[in-house]
């Protein structure tokens, strides 16, 4: 009889069943896998996987929510803080961790053509859910404007797990560090919170005309206060 997996070993059932259903998303489509594969796969019984899980769409939610939740999001920027450093400072911290890489390969199998509707549904569901929590706000107590820009973050975010498996080996921290993104990502996130957006916008504005004319920035500036 073969020696067990180590994960087997030192994991609670619940994490190796959830890291079944990641191996075996990235195997097959959803509708394909069933709870004999995966218990299988996670060298669990049937009567652990029952007593965590309903079913295979429990089991789905709780393993998206996971990864979710341990991915990190970079923090709202105050009033003192520049927002395209944070942006830096985030990118950076994120690349240097093999293990939020695995969370973003994960969660790029919800986009893949082994998702269903359900599955891509459950993580916007939890991705909206995640950046409310982060920016103190409910789905009752967000405005008509904040809901756009929280339902357009949300639907980049997916648009950039779909592109992910042929990005992974070939994009830079450079790219992702690239101002125009950062301006955009840290621009929109900065929008969506309770912070006063002026500063930030102002000191862009500041910033662009010791890159590229005063002139240019303080019209910038003014159009966008008027």
């Amino acid at each position: 009889m073969p020696r067990p997996r180590r994960d087997s070993e030192i994991l609670p059932a619940k994490e190796r069943l959830e890291n079944a259903f990641w191996t075996l998303l990235a195997d097959r489509p959803f509708g394909k896998i069933t709870v004999t594969d995966v218990v299988h796969e996670a060298r669990v019984n049937r009567n652990s996987f029952y007593y965590h899980y309903s079913g295979l769409p429990e089991l789905a939610d709780s393993a998206i929510m996971v990864e979710i939740e341990r991915l990190p999001l970079p923090p709202v920027p105050d009033s003192h803080d520049d927002p395209l450093v944070v942006w830096h400072t985030f990118c950076s911290s994120m690349v240097a961790s093999p293990e939020n890489i695995q969370r973003i390969d994960h969660l790029a199998l919800l986009t893949s053509d082994h998702s269903t509707r359900d599955l891509v549904e459950s993580l916007r569901d939890f991705m909206r859910l995640t950046l409310l929590s982060l920016l103190d706000e409910t789905p009752s107590s967000i405005n008509n404007t904040k809901r756009v820009l929280l339902d357009f973050a949300v639907g980049g975010i997916l648009s950039l797990l779909s592109h992910w498996p042929s990005m992974r080996h070939t994009v830079t921290l450079r790219e992702v560090q690239n101002r125009d993104v950062a301006v955009l990502a840290m621009g929109l996130y900065v929008s969506m919170s309770r912070q006063d957006t002026d500063g930030f916008w102002e000191r862009l504005y500041l910033d662009s005309a010791h890159l590229g004319g005063k002139d240019s920035a303080i019209a910038g500036l003014e159009a966008y206060r008027v």
